[in-house]
């Protein structure tokens, strides 16, 4: 099975991200990859993964929905083929986490 892609989408203010994170989340098959997090200087980020298609749509649809609230987005990339040694800096879920609500 190929790796899947990551998304990354980077915002001014937890609000914002919320948003953008929401519509990521409804848009595509996506996963949210651990926790959203506050970075500081009020920037936070989220990770999803997922099929690179996927993660590409639901990148665009989660920027725009933080520009159509009248968020910042500081940034919103997608990796397609990451290397193995990413998965070091991602973040992840704990072990409590994985599988509920699903």
């Amino acid at each position: 099975m190929a790796k899947p892609a990551i998304g990354l989408l980077e915002t001014r203010g937890l609000a914002a991200l919320v948003v953008g994170v929401d519509a990521m989340l409804k848009s595509a098959n996506v996963e949210l990859s651990g926790p959203m997090k506050q970075i500081g200087n009020a920037l936070c980020n989220a990770v999803v993964t997922g099929d690179v298609a996927a993660v590409k749509a639901a990148i665009d649809t989660g920027a725009a929905a933080v520009a159509d609230a009248g968020g910042e987005v500081i940034s919103a990339h997608v990796i397609a083929r990451p290397d193995g040694t990413v998965d070091g800096v991602l973040p992840t879920q704990p072990r409590a986490a994985r599988g509920k609500g699903k």
